[in-house]
């Protein structure tokens, strides 16, 4: 790479778009410049030559998608933090992001403050992720966990994940995302002091970091360091993660 200068990377096929974007992001991180590509070709050519803190990146590209360019980005620059920004919120393009290890997941239509706002938590670790994603996802956790998943236009499909060896079922990369396997091998419950179940549950809710210290008369600090301890001790490292467990475990309804 020529630069040391780690920037963000636009990416998107709409010239309108990527504008609003590099306008909300002066906003929220001002002090990380911006490059921009329209297409996969343009983006494969700006992580070879700059060092990627955070990657914005449409899943419509006209020379390949979204997905792919997420693989090859991790693959390049593993510490680069990739969001999704997208219209769509369906399961075919959330799960497998987040699955192909999407740092957020945000849409497009949402108010501007909203996305500005999102786009802050990440200099504090937070996922961003629309509340719309994140209710989806907790929609479908819970729904593997009565037997019954639904697609992205509530119609029923699948059996319990402990019909199906493995977990592979006809929407084998959703019950691939969620992990649905751990439910088929018995593993001990980890088990969580009444402080960290407090903070699981207000992370699983949307909270932030500030919300949930003044709700729990804590120091941001404190907090902070409870949702690492949390987040070591269930093996996860996002809020999607946080907010599945915390519906799994029926803190969240």
């Amino acid at each position: 790479m020529s630069e040391v200068t780690r920037r963000t990377l636009i990416v998107d096929p709409h010239a309108a778009s990527r504008g609003t974007m590099a306008r909300l992001l002066a906003q929220a991180l001002p002090d990380l410049p911006v490059c921009e590509a329209e297409s996969r070709a343009q983006a494969d050519a700006a992580i070879a030559q700059h060092a990627i803190e955070l990657a914005l990146i449409d899943f419509g590209l006209p020379d390949g998608t979204g997905l792919d360019l997420l693989h090859a980005l991790h693959q390049a620059q593993p510490l680069a933090r990739v969001v999704v920004i997208s219209l769509l919120d369906d399961d075919a393009h959330v799960f497998p992001a987040l699955r192909a290890g999407a740092f957020g997941y945000l849409l497009k239509d949402r108010p501007e403050v909203e996305l500005v706002a999102q786009l802050r938590r990440i200099r504090d670790g937070e996922p961003p992720l629309s509340s719309a994603v994140a209710l989806r996802l907790l929609q479908h956790f819970s729904s593997l966990q009565s037997g019954v998943a639904l697609d992205g236009d509530g119609i029923k499909w699948g059996r319990r994940a402990t019909d199906v060896p493995g977990a592979v079922a006809a929407r084998g990369d959703l019950s691939a995302l969620l992990q649905v396997g751990r439910g088929v091998i018995e593993e001990p419950e980890v088990v969580l002091t009444e402080r960290e179940t407090e903070v699981l549950q207000r992370v699983g809710k949307g909270y932030t970091l500030p919300e949930i210290a003044q709700q729990l008369g804590l120091s941001r600090h404190t907090v902070a360091d409870y949702v690492k301890q949390v987040y070591r001790k269930l093996d996860i490292s996002s809020r999607a993660e946080a907010a599945l467990e915390a519906a799994r475990r029926g803190l969240v309804r």
